[in-house]
């Protein structure tokens, strides 16, 4: 016996379901002449009489209440077929993402790979910025902020709090305080805050090694050049690193995005990857 058309079984479905002729042609918006043809062609095929054409209705024979949830299920994987193209099609494209460098190049890149590879036709575009990007004139997606965006137009949520702490080389411990030197660094992630609290944590012992590129720092770091101030995320990433004391310092870490390009499926789902990766993490981030 040859394959059923599914367009047949699709009509077959709608008549059983309103229980007319001219319901299902409306509904389906085509003549009633056109489901009566598709109806007809689908009982030569199967060998069976599917309804009992009465006056004011079409009835399903027993035989085609025995088949109804078989092409009801037909009807769900072409459904999910469907969807799932359409998923597909939403999912090609660029996504722009914002991010402070040293978190974006340490933290997040070895996170999305696995990810990311399951959408073979989304771009993602990963922007390791210092300052901040304009959402309101696209020139990202999504952004990742240590601060409570100010913009209204804008939507966004934290996601985990960054805590920070003095890292070094090992051999640090071996050398007493008075004569530690420190590693200084200015970009966004030290806010005045965080210099301030390092400026009164060093005192007068002297900064050996300074740079606004937080990855800079921690090699410098983990060369053993002086004692960093550094977010825990990049700290406990590196291995040659040792925590050396605490710092009571933390700070938000917000998604932020624009609520117009919210509305894309793929910077949607780009939102949300992100938010996951960054919200399960909290133990090494904070």
């Amino acid at each position: 016996m040859p394959q059923p058309d599914w367009n047949d079984v699709r009509y077959f479905l709608e008549v059983a379901r309103l229980g007319s002729l001219s319901a299902a042609a409306r509904a389906l918006e085509v003549e009633h002449s056109t489901v009566s043809r598709r109806i007809a062609a689908l009982e030569r095929q199967l060998g069976l009489r599917l309804f009992e054409r009465l006056p004011q209705a079409w009835r399903p024979t027993v035989e085609a209440e025995a088949l109804l949830p078989h092409a009801r299920r037909l009807e769900e994987e072409a459904l999910a077929l469907t969807h799932a193209a359409r998923e597909r099609d939403a999912l090609a494209g660029v996504v722009r993402v914002s991010a402070p460098p040293a978190f974006a190049a340490a933290f997040l890149v070895p996170r999305l790979a696995a990810p990311l590879a399951q959408w073979p036709a989304l771009e993602l575009q990963l922007l390791g910025e210092s300052r901040e990007s304009d959402l309101a004139r696209r020139e990202a997606d999504v952004a990742l902020r240590l601060r409570r965006p100010d913009d209204p137009r804008l939507a966004g949520r934290p996601l985990a709090e960054l805590g920070y702490g003095l890292y070094a080389h090992p051999r640090w411990r071996d050398v007493a305080e008075g004569a530690w030197r420190f590693l200084r660094h200015g970009d966004p992630w030290a806010s005045g805050e965080t210099a301030r609290w390092l400026d009164a944590y060093a005192g007068e012992r002297p900064c050996a090694f300074s740079s606004n590129d937080l990855l800079a720092l921690r090699e410098a770091a983990a060369n053993g050049l002086g004692i960093a101030l550094l977010p825990h995320v990049l700290g406990r990433l590196e291995t040659r690193l040792v925590a050396i004391d605490a710092c009571s310092i933390r700070r938000p870490l917000w998604l932020v995005v624009h609520p117009e390009v919210r509305r894309s499926p793929r910077v949607a789902r780009v939102g949300a990857l992100i938010a996951d990766i960054v919200s399960g993490a909290g133990e090494l981030l904070g």
